[in-house]
């Protein structure tokens, strides 16, 4: 799924992703924080990464200073503390997408796919 359109207010803490399927995403910049998908924050080759500590996230951690396009596949958030190697791929934020609708269609397809 491609996006249409992708706001970044900084000073809201937001980011908009408005979808060809005429969906809207709405993201706050603390739950993107915590979704980063970096080698550092996620781990790699087996290694649990930085967040998997679940640590406290400083004001500084979750300041959105900028948001660049990544190709036409993703983006890729500046927060204040200069972190900026996560690559958000459109795929997974749509996967991500926090809205009512897609919480309770996420809810539904994991209720059916549990084992009993």
């Amino acid at each position: 799924m491609q996006p249409t359109a992708i706001n970044a207010d900084r000073l809201a803490g937001l980011v908009t992703i408005d979808w060809a399927d005429g969906h809207q995403s709405q993201y706050s910049a603390v739950s993107l924080r915590w979704l980063c998908p970096c080698a550092f924050c996620r781990g790699e080759a087996g290694t649990p990464g930085w967040l998997d500590s679940m640590p406290t996230l400083t004001p500084e951690q979750t300041q959105l200073v900028a948001v660049r396009l990544v190709g036409t596949y993703a983006i890729a958030p500046t927060w204040a503390d200069g972190h900026d190697t996560g690559f958000y791929t459109f795929e997974a934020m749509r996967r991500s997408c926090p809205c009512a609708s897609c919480a309770a269609e996420t809810a539904q397809s994991t209720a059916t796919t549990q084992p009993e």
